[in-house]
């Protein structure tokens, strides 16, 4: 409507143009720069490309494939705690080894034997097997040189009421047939015996499955044999277990873990090509032409070699820079290819738009209407998502921080090259059309006498087109014609629209009670391809032993006088308030302190004085020498000790959370200075940052995109839908990533910040285009929107899905998830952008229009994210 402009407006609108005209001038200057000059524009970004892709010759020294370094926060507790424990109580696994008093989990190889056909792997037949086994494993000597010791024995693989299976035995059947459970003698079976049937007095009937853990030495110069055994068992130990008939046995070590991880990146390398390929493909039938001087082939292919330079180069830069090379940053490829490939289509469109201008006939002209046009536009997108990228190294997972440096970087790239390398191509590819030469052979192209009365598919591949080549004007491009006669009108109708409330009412549900059921953290088997060995070993191992689950380190962290009777009872009452968390069997605990005063009170030893205390501790130590391992002593105090509570039915991330986070609060308010470990915490540790830092990543990220938006886009109601597209279309990835078995963690935390910038690019332009319309009614400003950007915004989907559609595929979850969550953001996005956007925006009728739309059709070029190649 006429009339004068607001004060808020105008000052809008003033603000806008002083940040927007520096802009178009700027953006102008280059295009005529580019156009004056473009073998510099090409040339330059090729050799820069190739000095900086030089840095790929520290590739294998920037490789950082440690899964607890990448994978776990920086800072986390635990690891702090493990440090705590290495210095109070160090362990020498070549003559004094425990294995639940282990800082960390161990070098070792591991089996779990499951008896066949509902069996028992107590059976003759099953024992007769293991014993096989066990002699593959010992067969040779080197493991008995190698294996960590208790005294003078290598470490038993199993507790010592279940040696019997192993040694074969007289007496065998009559040990095993008094078997109690979980603990029998002595021994806890819990960790070792799976699938147990018990009778009377938890007396064993029969066990389905048995844990073996060959621990070797990890401490000092056996280190690097140990290393070297663990590779060779990986090795040999298929042809061992195909002899076995009773049993069926799957297998995992202490390095099956990080070898498979590390196979993760090379697995998903054939992929690329593949993704190059539909690509290209996508790209030359995208913008196609029945011609063989005006087709576009050349021009696409040298739009997609851009983005590939673009990784070259800032990978190379970042492996020049140190910055550790993990393999999330493998799906960084696929992504900025499909984002290039869409910054391209842009920059064509704005071209061919400009083609329409009689005025703007020279080649400077041109691609300086192009670059003020194109160049904002990509400038929006580009910002947004490199600030998403570089606000989400605000994280304490490394293997997040490397992703979004490198991405970040290599965006930078891709918008760099498409305004120099790509738009020196453009005018090249021009200049080879105005000399009329063909688009494969650059030949000069004639029409002779009676060729143009030819076929079209003659015309089109010999002499230009069915039409010829008289004219520069293009026609209207189909698709944009379906979305301007058939689809806005459609999106338009009253009933449609009550239709798309209630779908997005539905969307909306779902997404929200998709949050609140989310899972948190990253599950290790995740880490390694689906047909890797040591699925089916986790699978046993979930199946047959998670209804024990970790034995947890208490240790009281500061010297305290344990001669003191009151401190004895404060240590009793802390233990009891552990003991009392629904995850904990009281019954399965072990403390050095409450034998020793149960020792004195039977003995009559005085241990309420502190010398007397101290001395009689070698009495302890003569009836369980093992818990001279639990003290760290002085010859006159005790500056640490610890002792253990054994964790039960541990079977799900939100248990780990929930076990974690009780132990430690409990641990807090105990009045003695108490800290609970174990090398599982470590990873643990994720479920206590993982949410806040998701939360901060994609708060700050959006708090930036709408500064960028409020400076480059001149209406405060196009913000306020860039606003809300931002917020619903994040709401709806995480929600329905719990419908699709995707986890909240370091992994899918970077697609989270991912989704901010393409919330922007599909909402943007289109929110924008509706607020500038020169149309008077709501549904018609909807539909001159959606006929300028309805083909643009689903070109773009398509081309970005193209780029990451591949990585479904993949045998891992690390590439399949950021497929599918990348599905969900570009599906979503498209649906805002396309759907609830312009349906939304229709109800608020000219709310927010600007009253002078005079330059109407300009400010549509400028801002449209134009990307069909008519």
């Amino acid at each position: 409507m006429a009339g004068p402009r607001s004060p808020a407006e105008g000052c809008s609108c003033r603000n806008t143009d002083c940040l927007e005209r520096p802009l178009r001038r700027l953006f102008q200057g280059l295009g005529r720069c580019v156009a004056a000059c473009p073998w510099p524009f090409v040339l330059v970004p090729l050799l820069l490309s190739g000095g900086l892709g030089a840095g790929f010759v520290f590739l294998p020294q920037r490789q950082a494939d440690d899964i607890e370094g990448q994978f776990t926060p920086t800072w986390g507790p635990a690891k702090a705690e493990r440090d705590f424990v290495r210095r109070y109580f160090p362990t020498n696994d070549s003559e004094r080894f425990s294995a639940p008093r282990l800082p960390t989990e161990g070098t070792y190889a591991a089996f779990i034997a499951v008896a066949r056909e509902e069996g028992s792997v107590l059976d003759s037949a099953a024992r007769r097997d293991l014993q096989q086994l066990d002699e593959a494993v010992r067969g040779g000597g080197r493991y008995e040189e190698l294996c960590a010791r208790s005294g003078d024995t290598c470490a038993h693989p199993c507790p010592e009421a279940l040696l019997p299976l192993l040694l074969g035995d007289a007496g065998a059947d009559a040990a095993l047939g008094n078997l109690t459970f979980p603990v029998s003698n002595g021994s806890f079976l819990g960790a070792a015996l799976g699938g147990v049937r018990t009778g009377a007095g938890g007396r064993v009937l029969s066990a389905r499955a048995l844990k073996l853990v060959y621990y070797l030495q990890e401490d000092g110069p056996a280190a690097a044999e140990s290393r070297r055994w663990l590779e060779d068992f990986l090795q040999e130990v298929p042809s061992h277990l195909a002899a076995l008939k009773n049993i069926e046995v799957t297998y995992f070590t202490s390095l099956s873990r990080q070898q498979e991880f590390e196979g993760n990146a090379k697995s998903v390398i054939p992929l690329f090509s593949i993704t190059y390929f539909l690509t290209v493909t996508f790209s030359i039938v995208s913008c196609l032409r029945l011609s063989c001087i005006r087709n576009n082939v050349w021009l696409t292919c040298c739009g997609v070699v851009s983005a590939g330079l673009a990784v070259l180069s800032s990978f190379g830069l970042m492996l020049f820079c140190g910055v550790p090379f993990v393999v999330t940053v493998g799906n960084a490829p696929f992504l900025i290819l499909g984002v290039g490939v869409d910054d391209m289509f842009i920059m064509i469109a704005s071209w061919e738009q400009s083609s329409r201008k009689k005025e703007k006939s020279n080649v400077k002209s041109r691609l300086a209407e192009t670059y003020a046009e194109a160049a904002l536009s990509v400038t929006i997108t580009t910002l947004t998502d490199v600030l998403a990228f570089f606000i989400g190294t605000w994280t304490a997972f490394p293997s997040v921080r490397s992703f979004c440096l490198y991405t970040g970087t290599a965006f930078v790239f891709c918008y760099i090259y498409t305004l120099t390398f790509f738009g020196a191509i453009i005018v090249l590819n021009h200049k080879r059309e105005q000399g009329n030469r063909h688009w494969l052979t650059c030949m000069p192209v004639g029409v002779g006498k009676g060729q143009a009365e030819k076929s079209c598919l003659y015309n089109a591949c010999c002499i230009g087109s069915c039409s010829g080549e008289s004219s520069q004007t293009e026609s209207e491009h189909p698709m944009s014609v379906f979305f301007k006669k058939y689809y806005g009108p459609f999106f338009t109708n009253k009933w449609v629209k009550v239709l798309v409330v209630l779908l997005y009412g539905v969307y909306l549900g779902g997404s929200i009670y998709g949050c609140i059921q989310i899972r948190e953290g990253i599950d290790l088997r995740n880490l390694a391809s689906d047909d890797s060995y040591i699925i089916p070993y986790y699978d046993d191992d979930d199946k047959y032993f998670s209804a024990y689950g970790p034995r947890v380190m208490v240790v009281i962290t500061e010297s305290v006088d344990y001669w003191n009777e009151t401190v004895r009872l404060g240590i009793e009452n802390c233990t009891e308030n552990l003991e009392g968390i629904s995850y904990i069997d009281k019954n399965l605990s072990e403390s050095w302190l409450t034998v020793y005063t149960d020792l004195a009170k039977s003995a009559l030893i005085n241990i309420n004085n502190k010398t007397l205390f101290l001395k009689n501790l070698t009495v302890l130590f003569q009836v369980v020498p093992i818990f001279e391992r639990d003290i760290n002593k002085t010859q006159d105090r005790i500056e640490a000790s610890r002792f253990f509570i054994q964790t039960v039915n541990v079977t799900s991330a939100v248990d780990e959370k929930n076990l974690l986070s009780q132990l430690r609060e409990t641990a807090k308010q105990c009045s003695i200075p108490l800290m609970v470990y174990h090398p599982a915490f470590i990873y643990y540790d994720q479920y206590l940052v993982i949410v806040q830092n998701t939360i901060q990543n994609v708060a700050v990220a959006a708090g930036a995109m709408l500064v960028v938006s409020l400076l480059l886009i001149p209406s405060p109601l196009c913000c306020l839908w860039v606003t809300f597209a931002i917020a619903s279309v994040i709401v709806g990835v995480a929600g329905f990533m719990t419908f699709w078995n995707i986890n909240l963690d370091c992994i899918s935390m970077i697609n989270l910040v991912i989704c901010i910038g393409f919330s922007v690019d599909f909402s943007a332009h289109i929110s924008y285009a509706f607020v500038t319309s020169g149309e008077s009614l709501a549904n018609e400003r909807a539909i001159e929107a959606l006929s300028l950007l309805g083909y643009p915004v689903l070109q773009g989907a398509v081309s970005t899905i193209l780029g990451v559609a591949v990585l479904a595929a993949a045998k891992t979850y690390i590439f399949r998830t950021f497929f599918k969550i990348m599905f969900l953001v570009i599906l979503f996005g498209a649906l805002h952008g396309l759907v609830f956007i312009p349906v939304f925006l229709t109800f608020f009728g000219n709310l927010g229009r600007s009253p002078h739309n005079t330059k109407t059709k300009k400010l549509e070029h400028r801002f449209r994210n134009d990307k069909d190649c008519p």
